[in-house]
């Protein structure tokens, strides 16, 4: 099997903890001593040796840094975001050139929190198994814990193998609403999507070529490039994601459900769930004094001193590239407001 990490991103939902330059994926989070990023490489690793990351050049540095073992011939910079359509385009084309079309090749996001690390490579194993017998892209869906209303949804459909547990994909369901999303979780046939897809080389040219004629153009218009001429047909791509631009068009997709703690991490509420708290439901961080407060999420990475008084379910967060104090219920806005700062 080949691992390709997508250490993407732009920085924008958990800012102004993560920036442009300093996407979430590269911060570490509830004091462990391992970015994203790097807890993302050490799973991968007990999956396989040949492991390929796909950064954008914003923060190419940071993610060679925090992966200083990994060789330069492991990493694919895209000049610019295309979204995850083109950035898995880009990779297809650099594995293509390197190994064999018939090798499962599975796409993860740098920037998961998980902590079951050994069913996250059971899944991943069983998939891979069953993309080169099925000659099929196959999903790693997660087995919902609450009704999410952000995250989008698979639809399962009939069981395909009882030996290897997957079954084939009805539809795709985006965001839900509170009451749609409890209505998914009661009727036991939806599953998490958290954008995992697996398949060889051949599978995936076969089925871009058959139902994305356009993402199939970019992957040969990327694959024929002269080296001189790799960057300007890159950023002539759109900007669009997977999801979108292929898997949603698919009729034969597999989907393997996992029960690994799966987090996406896409709002500082999120975030909140996945750290530890103290009796008062908190999470503080730094030089920080509390007095009448709950369930809030705080962190100081200054030296000056921050104190928060009377105020519960809040995010405060203070680093050297803002101030954020919101409720923790609106926190989905952080991203809308931190590219209002970028564009002025």
């Amino acid at each position: 099997m080949i691992i390709v990490i997508i250490a993407g991103g732009s920085g924008t939902r958990l800012w102004p903890l993560s920036t442009p330059d300093y996407p979430k994926h590269l911060l570490k989070i509830n004091g462990d001593d391992l970015s994203l990023l790097q807890q993302t490489y050490k799973r991968a690793k007990q999956l396989t040796d040949k492991i390929y990351v796909v950064s954008d050049a914003s923060h190419i540095d940071h993610v060679k840094e925090q992966l200083s073992e990994l060789t330069e011939d492991k990493f694919i910079v895209e000049p610019a975001r295309r979204g995850t359509a083109n950035c898995i385009i880009a990779a297809l084309v650099y594995i293509g050139k390197r190994h064999d079309y018939d090798e499962p090749i599975a796409s993860i996001a740098a920037d998961h929190y998980i902590r079951d690390t050994a069913e996250f490579s059971h899944s991943f194993h069983v998939a891979s198994e069953a993309a080169s017998s099925e000659k099929r892209i196959v999903l790693v869906g997660v087995e919902p814990t609450y009704p999410a209303t952000g995250f989008g949804y698979i639809q399962k459909d009939q069981l395909l193998s009882e030996k290897l547990g997957v079954y084939n994909v009805h539809s795709f369901k985006e965001k839900p609403d509170f009451e749609t999303a409890k209505s998914y979780i009661e009727s036991g046939n939806y599953l998490w999507n958290c954008s995992y897809f697996i398949g060889s080389l051949n599978t995936f040219k076969a089925t871009m070529e058959a139902h994305s004629p356009e993402l199939y153009k970019n992957y040969q218009r990327l694959n024929q490039a002269k080296p001189e001429d790799y960057e300007q047909v890159y950023l002539s791509f759109e900007n669009v994601a997977i999801d979108y631009a292929l898997m949603e068009k698919v009729p034969d997709l597999l989907v393997l459900p996992a029960s690994f703690d799966w987090m996406d991490l896409g709002s500082f509420g999120d975030l909140h769930k996945a750290v530890s708290s103290d009796g008062q439901g908190n999470h503080i961080q730094g030089y920080v004094e509390t007095e009448a407060v709950t369930g809030s999420l705080i962190e100081n990475k200054e030296d000056k001193p921050l104190a928060v008084i009377g105020l519960d379910d809040v995010v405060v967060i203070n680093t050297p590239s803002g101030i954020l104090v919101a409720r923790q219920n609106m926190s989905q806005k952080v991203g809308e407001i931190s590219k209002r700062f970028k564009k002025n």
